[in-house]
């Protein structure tokens, strides 16, 4: 064998003097081979280092892989590597292999990706669907039984399952413990316009803690931010206007940063801040940072743990699964309101 080369089946054929049709019997498990030949196959592969071609022979057989295809938008976002660490851990029994790709929130992107996925005949699909993009591509697939799940947020042109945070309700929550501090004047900053279903449930909830409180909703306190520089901008602008927010509300951990360099900046102290999502260190603050933590973890073991079901028979009717958000209390949206503040 060349040097440089990975061995192929033809190299264990010749190396033990039989077949390649034997070895892959033996490899398979798929044949009649005398023990003597399959202890010799086996020693030949150990040897050489010989590593089977699993999608060449899932192809030639028809089969699906033994993978699960994964796409999400940022590889560097801790969030979607502990979806992703929730995932491995349900199906690493099963014997199954996760596979990652970026498709960088572009949809084109995403399709591509998806596609790679299904030409190597992954067993399972996952999605965290682009904003603007379109699933209807996949409807054969789901069809012919590809379990195909959506993460973190709902698709488009595809009914199937989906596993998502509950966004409304814990960003609903987390407006609510800063009016329960006596906070009528809360700001809200965070990525705009609301395309992105996360986006729009956690404004959604946003207003309707307002609007449950009795209070009005000011377009002027609701902000754009796509990145803690843009945050920061924000909460300066927010808190240089005539009537100010003395709370804000952050509508991702991106913003959550800039808030806090900006407070830290400035020195404001009176400002309560709470956050959508928990961010390292958030503890040890000053004031530590009270958050709606979302569990990504959990996440990923539910859309797991769906797509194992499917792929064991459940036929049953496609359902979101909604995992409960969390508020930690722990400082930052304690601080009361100024008391001659205005109702």
């Amino acid at each position: 064998m060349a040097a440089n080369r990975r061995p192929t089946l033809a190299d264990v054929a010749r190396e033990v003097g039989v077949s390649a049709k034997t070895v892959s019997r033996v490899l398979n498990a798929d044949g009649p081979v005398s023990d003597r030949t399959r202890q010799q196959v086996l020693a030949a592969v150990a040897r050489l280092g010989f590593q089977p071609n699993l999608m060449a022979r899932n192809i030639r057989v028809g089969g699906p892989d033994t993978t699960i295809g994964l796409v999400v938008p940022d590889l560097g976002n801790p969030f979607f590597g502990a979806v992703a660490g929730g995932i491995e851990d349900t199906v690493r029994d099963r014997g199954l292999t996760l596979l990652m790709g970026s498709s960088a929130d572009d949809p084109g992107r995403e399709h591509a990706l998806t596609d790679q996925f299904l030409a190597r005949r992954v067993s399972v699909l996952m999605v965290v669907p682009s904003v603007g993009a379109d699933h209807s591509h996949l409807k054969a697939h789901r069809a012919a039984g590809l379990p195909v799940v959506f993460v973190d947020r709902p698709g488009a042109g595809l009914s199937t399952d989906s596993v998502v945070s509950s966004n409304r309700a814990g960003a609903q929550e987390g407006v609510a413990h800063l009016i329960a501090h006596g906070h009528r004047r809360i700001g809200f900053i965070g990525d705009l316009p609301v395309k992105l279903y996360t986006r729009r449930e956690r404004l959604a909830g946003y207003r309707s803690a307002l609007q449950e409180a009795g209070l009005a909703y000011d377009r002027a306190l609701v902000t754009s931010a796509h990145d803690p520089q843009a945050a920061a901008a924000a909460t300066s602008r927010l808190l240089d206007l005539a009537d100010p927010p003395t709370a804000l509300f952050a509508g991702n951990n991106f913003a959550a940063l800039g808030i806090v360099a900006e407070l830290s900046r400035s020195k404001r102290k009176d400002v309560a801040v709470v956050a959508f999502d928990d961010l390292p260190l958030a503890e040890v603050l000053e004031p530590a940072l009270t958050v709606v933590a979302q569990d990504p973890g959990e996440i990923g073991r539910a859309a797991a743990a769906t797509a194992l079901a499917r792929l064991d028979g459940d036929r049953s009717r496609t359902r979101t699964i909604t995992v409960p958000t969390r508020l930690i209390v722990r400082g930052s949206g304690e601080c009361p309101a100024p008391v001659m503040q205005k109702a």
